[in-house]
């Protein structure tokens, strides 16, 4: 449990991301976790690399709604610190957080303050005796070094943990983690870290990611993009969607646009996408420029506009042709659509969430 959020265990998948503000400016983070929360987030980490970043973290904890992580590294004091400020979870780096008595000091913090704690190991900075074993990171070293220090906090009776074993490289990322759910039933934490700007990190999150989702391992993703962190939740919720795990907002059905096309798709698809980000509810929505393909899209969608008339096309509702709209008034009236749906739909209970079924480990 990372607060309020269970992980693992047949959970929902969760989201999460971190934020990138200095901590210690508790109004910017503060707006920074809140629109990650507006977005879908589950989970967000906060950095805490010194003494004002955990004295921030008190106040930060008491301002937002979603459940925090304290980011530890180097020094384990300040592990014990955010434990006492209110971090529902600790992530601590085995490569660099010190020796067994100190992580022993940080999981009594822990056990004392009712934290979850997530060992984070890291291709980028494993422990130099591990370097010297295997000489380069390497799957077998990066599930070594979890094992190792999942053994050290159950020593310690500690059972509230989570674990990454996260690279770079997508394939180095992939087979760490199928190493690591053969070898463990703990919960797993995904990504692909350091992926890389919007687009190219985009990409490679969803490679990796959802390689591992397809084969039933994971169960709470952080897509780490150099952008925004807003959009490193969206992107998590993108790539969950695509594989039916979770359905959150608005999912647009859209062509690619040809010369069949009544008017203009794109530009069409990204100010709808814009006008309808407010959107939490799970509504599906075809976007098709023709009647090629748009009265059949429209079947299996809650809402369609098909283009094909002149100057109007056809709104779907439920299916079914329903009334004709001019193009000039398809944007406003779309999204009139889709806002009153979602008003609807937030009086019923929306289908779980639910996570494919794995086809080697069965994670708990």
């Amino acid at each position: 449990m990372v607060g309020p959020v269970p992980v693992g265990g047949g959970a929902p998948i969760s989201v999460q991301s971190m934020t990138n503000t200095k901590t210690p400016d508790v109004k910017a983070t503060v707006a920074q976790i809140q629109a990650m929360e507006d977005a879908g987030a589950d989970i967000v980490r906060v950095s805490c690399p010194d003494e004002d970043s955990t004295a921030a973290f008190a106040q930060i904890v008491r301002a937002v709604k979603v459940p925090l992580v304290a980011d530890i590294h180097f020094h384990y004091r300040r592990g014990i610190e955010a434990a006492m400020a209110g971090a529902a979870c600790l992530r601590i780096n085995p490569g660099n957080i010190g020796s067994a008595g100190r992580v022993r000091d940080v999981v009594q913090a822990a056990k004392d303050h009712g934290c979850a704690i997530r060992i984070g190991v890291n291709a980028g900075s494993l422990e130099p005796s591990l370097l010297e074993k295997y000489g380069e990171p390497c799957p077998e070293a990066m599930v070594e070094s979890a094992l190792f220090h999942a053994a050290l906090l159950e020593e310690h009776d500690f059972r509230n943990y989570k674990i990454s074993v996260k690279a770079s490289d997508v394939f180095l990322t992939v087979a760490a983690y199928s190493a690591l759910a053969e070898a463990t039933d703990a919960p797993l934490h995904l990504g692909v870290t350091e992926a890389g700007a919007l687009r190219t990190g985009t990409v490679k999150s969803a490679i990796g990611i959802g390689n591992l989702l397809w084969a039933g391992i994971g169960d709470t993703i952080r897509v780490s993009l150099a952008a925004d962190p807003v959009e490193e939740v969206r992107v998590g919720h993108d790539v969950l969607k695509s594989l039916g795990l979770r359905q959150r907002g608005v999912n647009i059905i859209a062509c690619p646009s040809c010369a069949r096309q009544g008017f203009d798709v794109i530009k069409t698809v990204e100010t709808l996408e814009a006008r309808l980000a407010h959107i939490a509810e799970p509504i599906s929505l075809s976007i098709i420029g023709c009647v090629v393909n748009g009265p059949g899209e429209a079947l299996m969608t809650d809402l369609g506009f098909t283009g094909g008339g002149k100057g109007a096309g056809m709104v779907y509702v439920g299916g079914r042709p329903d009334h004709k709209v001019d193009n000039d008034a398809m944007i406003a009236h779309i999204v009139a659509l889709v806002e009153a749906k979602a008003q609807q739909m937030k009086g019923q209970a929306p289908d779980p969430p639910r996570k494919l079924a794995s086809t080697s480990t069965d994670l708990a």
